[in-house]
């Protein structure tokens, strides 16, 4: 009898050795003009998914996944020197060459990314029409940074329909159909790119707006629009 116990916590000793183990994940291989083979076109789908890349996923680091990843590394605020090294591969969602992908973190559990960037674009477009491409990215931006504090709720769409949050669902301007460049400003919102450096406020100044507001220390300036955290 306690020969089998022996036995037995033996084999539940190394089943909890073999299923607590941590996988070990070799870096994936630092790509720069020239390279070849999967990493290439790991970085190429990542790249196209996103609306950088759209060029053809052949495996081969050329002109166009160069021009991908700098724009990549730009917005992200990543060093901008078209290598695709360690920081940069974290920030495409890929952490080991044994690891799955790193899931984008959902900004709402509810609906899908579709959803979620025709939203941002509807709000972007009412919002920010006539202001300049980054002002109306910073737009969506802020909107992001929204879900991410605490002081807000946690999706797109509960930070949207706050009660008096903003002017475009109060008029009703967020149900017309956005506008192209509001598109595209909604994807690269939702893709990190924040020229607001962490701003959850922004206001035009020459327009009437509540005096709290201005209790708020701005921060950066963007067309019609200010700033602040």
């Amino acid at each position: 009898m306690g020969r089998r116990i022996a036995v037995g916590l033996l084999l539940a000793l190394l089943l909890v050795t073999a299923f607590s183990w941590p996988a070990s994940a070799q870096p994936r291989t630092t790509l720069r003009w020239g390279s070849r083979g999967g990493d290439v076109t790991v970085a190429q789908r990542r790249l196209a998914t996103w609306g950088y890349y759209r060029g053809r996923v052949d495996g081969i680091y050329g002109r166009l996944t160069y021009g991908a990843v700098i724009t990549f590394q730009r917005r992200n605020r990543l060093r901008v020197d078209g290598v695709v090294g360690p920081a940069t591969w974290s920030a495409l969602g890929y952490t080991g060459r044994a690891a799955a992908p790193a899931a984008v973190r959902p900004r709402t559990a509810a609906t899908s990314r579709s959803d979620e960037q025709n939203l941002l674009a509807r709000v972007i477009s009412a919002e920010a029409r006539g202001e300049p491409y980054e002002g109306q990215v910073a737009v969506g931006a802020v909107l992001l940074n929204r879900v991410s504090d605490p002081r807000f709720p946690s999706t797109i769409s509960g930070v949207v329909y706050e009660r008096y949050a903003f002017e475009a669902v109060s008029n009703g301007t967020i149900y017309q159909p956005p506008a192209a460049t509001a598109v595209r400003a909604a994807r690269d919102a939702l893709n990190g790119w924040d020229p607001t450096q962490g701003a959850v406020f922004y206001w035009n100044p020459a327009k009437p707006v509540s005096r709290w507001v201005w209790s708020r220390t701005i921060h950066k300036r963007i067309g019609n629009h200010v700033f602040a955290r």
